[in-house]
């Protein structure tokens, strides 16, 4: 949960000025003030300031008493031109420890974008559409400073990803005091034993049964009754699970300097619990994250000693957590029940922003910490020694945005990266290199017309398969607002590629809304905000994918959605749901669909001419999509569609062929699959040949 801390060093700043005994009010304004940017003319220049009189919003703007800064843009682009290309509005300022806000309003007078981070530069998209436009800059913690401002083109990433066919369920959890307060909540699978965990709030459920026809399953409540467990004074709920040791931690925020969490663990899925230190000394008072996974080998501490494990749990465990200008990361090198002192791994002076995603680890050690802000990009927090340094590596054409980027690693070390860029879109970048550099920036909405979107949760199997999931509206403009009438569905983005195409599908049908309305990412407390900050997603041991998110649209308003707050009725609300993978191929290969022909058969159907029939069964674990099959005698070739073959099922596939004036022996095979359309875990057994005799036009033995 975002808590806007920022709020509080303004209070401070304020009173300051308030006791100066000579403060200017007035400010100089935007140098030049206005500017028209075309294909012709693609990139403006100004400068306004200094500024000394904090203001806390941009609706406190006062030319007298709290000035800000407006600069008017005009945009003249050719019809067309915004479907492939963006306005890059920059604000930067010499310190670093100062803050302004940049908001970005059309000619109606209505807020389009939006950033307002607590990091230098501050960066806005929005899209190339001919108008009048103006760029208003709060001076939020100004310090005397001056700013500089460049509005540029910024051409759009490729689309780069497909509707796709309906590969996943909801499943809603029987609505009680607790599943209804599900915002922003975790998901974690535990490949020992099977189990998927939900948490949000206070409490911890297993998730399981899950029936497809009827979206039925039962959750079973797991949540910690042990002394120190249950506190009710959390600021922010966090669950992790480490999937290969079948370790989970639940922890509640503290925000305490002396104890920052509430944290436990469990090794038997929530039946039983014991208690963890949480954090570690020196740990932030907002937005933690706990992750782990292997060490990297070989690292040695600062005394000479090998980094690693001091007990028989052979993974480490991290812990971050941030404030208004920093954040850090402590490592527990004893599985979690005490942690060591808490590392920087990036300061508002390095130009990175408070807030920060989930933290993962690499089968190889690498630890990502994913920030939505480092010098006006997205990127990732890497750490290359167990922790003990961090490194920002950005995403390059990426603009920052409120939604925490999500960052997954597959089995050998691809690097997905899901985020919300600056003009709404949802895109995803892939490194090879622990993100020294990022290929296949694709925007994974455009094909399904998306143009918001909030919470990016990304997972990913082998190296080249990995799921992104987010909520997405096709409305655009600034979902924040009050009057925004954007209905929001769940999407699921998949690659078997290595991120080089992508297919988006809703999870069930666009006739039942995750939300209507405004959905408020701006921390604190607002009529708009039910669903928190974040949502989760997991991948069980066999590939499956399960996203765990808060629906704020249930009963009534899911067959009648409308912008309401009458969560009595369903408006408004956020009710703990998986969407889970029910079709469609896996993130784990070994588990992919098996095609094989089982058998072949010729019969007479009438003169000179006879039916192959060939029986071919999926013996994989995933269902296929559409294939060939295709038959042949050695000169010519018969082909046979199949739109689909679930796993463990059967299919007759048949042509006919002609007998006429053939006599003698002949060998026919069957291929299923020929054109290699399905991925398989064995793509060697699809084929089967038999030998039939021919005479007199007729088969006379097989």
């Amino acid at each position: 949960m975002r808590h806007d801390s920022r709020i509080a060093l303004l209070a401070i700043l304020a009173l300051l000025v308030a006791l100066t005994d000579s403060v200017a009010s007035t400010a100089r304004a935007a140098t030049p003030a206005s500017g028209t940017i075309s294909p012709t003319n693609s990139s403006l220049a100004y400068t306004a300031g200094p500024f000394v009189v904090p203001v806390a919003d941009s609706s406190l703007c006062d030319p007298s008493s709290a000035p800000c800064d407006t600069f008017s843009l005009t945009v003249a682009t050719p019809a067309g031109f915004e479907a492939t290309n963006n306005v890059k509005v920059v604000i930067s300022w010499a310190n670093r420890a100062a803050d302004f806000d940049l908001y970005v309003r059309d000619s109606a007078g209505r807020t389009i974008v939006s950033s307002s981070s607590s990091e230098d530069p501050e960066a806005a998209l929005f899209p190339a559409t001919a108008g009048s436009y103006t760029l208003l800059v709060v001076p939020f913690i100004p310090l005397g400073e001056t700013f500089s401002g460049t509005i540029t083109f910024s051409p759009k990433d490729p689309a780069g990803a497909s509707a796709g066919p309906q590969w996943y369920r909801n499943y809603p959890a029987p609505l009680n005091s607790r599943t209804s307060r599900a915002g922003e909540p975790s998901i974690a699978s535990n490949w020992l034993s099977g189990a998927i965990l939900f948490q949000s709030s206070f409490f911890t459920y297993l998730v399981s049964n899950f029936d497809p026809s009827s979206h039925a399953s039962t959750w079973t409540d797991r949540t910690p009754t042990l002394p120190g467990c249950v506190s009710e004074l959390s600021l922010d709920p966090i669950g992790f699970g480490d999937s290969v040791t079948g370790r989970y931690f639940n922890t509640q925020l503290l925000a305490s300097p002396v104890v920052n969490s509430e944290t436990c663990f469990t090794d038997n899925d929530g039946i039983t619990w014991a208690q963890s230190q949480g954090g570690g000394p020196g740990q932030s008072i907002d937005h933690e994250t706990v992750g782990g996974g292997p060490y990297k080998p070989g690292i040695q501490d600062r005394l000479g000693n090998v980094v690693g494990p001091t007990t028989a749990y052979p993974h480490a465990v991290y812990y971050c957590s941030q404030d208004v200008e920093f954040a850090n990361c402590s490592r527990s090198d004893d599985g979690g029940v005490t942690f060591g002192p808490s590392i920087p791994i990036y300061t508002v002076l390095s130009g990175c922003s408070g807030l920060h995603g989930h933290v993962k680890v690499a089968s190889n050690g690498t630890v990502y910490v994913p920030n939505k802000g480092c010098g006006g990009e997205q990127g990732v927090i890497v750490s290359l020694d167990n922790g003990q340094t961090w490194t920002p590596r950005t995403v390059p054409g990426s603009v920052q945005n409120k939604s925490d980027p999500s960052v997954a690693i597959g089995k050998n070390g691809t690097v997905y990266f899901g985020y919300a860029n600056s003009d709404g879109r949802p895109h995803i970048a892939v490194s090879r290199n622990e993100g020294i550099s990022w290929t296949d920036d694709h925007d994974v909405g455009a094909a399904l017309g998306i143009n918001n979107v909030v919470f990016p949760a990304v997972v990913a199997g082998d190296d080249d398969r990995a799921a992104f999931a987010f909520l997405g509206t096709s409305t655009g403009g600034n979902y924040e607002a009050d009057d925004f009438a954007g209905v929001w569905q769940l999407y699921v983005a998949h690659t078997y590629d290595g991120g080089k195409t992508w297919t988006t599908t809703t999870v069930d049908t666009p006739s039942d809304p995750v939300q209507v309305g405004c959905i408020w990412l701006s921390g604190g407390s607002n009529d708009c905000r039910n669903l928190l900050d974040f949502m989760d997603a997991t991948l069980d041991a066999q590939g499956i994918v399960h996203v765990g998110y808060p629906d704020g649209c249930t009963r009534t308003c899911a067959t009648q959605p409308a912008v309401k707050t009458d969560t009595a009725n369903g408006y408004r609300t956020r009710l703990a749901s998986v969407g889970r993978q029910t079709g469609g191929i896996r993130l784990f290969h070994e588990f992919d669909a098996d095609l094989t022909v089982s058998g072949l058969t010729m019969g007479v159907s009438r003169s000179q001419s006879a039916t192959v029939v060939a029986t071919v069964t999926n013996r994989g674990a995933s269902d296929a999509g559409a294939f060939v099959v295709r038959f042949s005698d050695g000169s010519r070739t018969l082909d046979a569609n199949v739109s689909g073959l679930a796993a463990g099922q059967t299919v007759k596939v048949s042509v006919l062929w002609s007998t006429q004036i053939k006599n003698g022996t002949y060998r026919i095979t069957a291929t299923a699959d020929a054109t290699n359309a399905v991925s398989e875990t064995n793509e060697t057994n699809n084929s089967l040949a038999r030998t039939f005799t021919v005479s007199g036009g007729k088969v006379t033995a097989q």
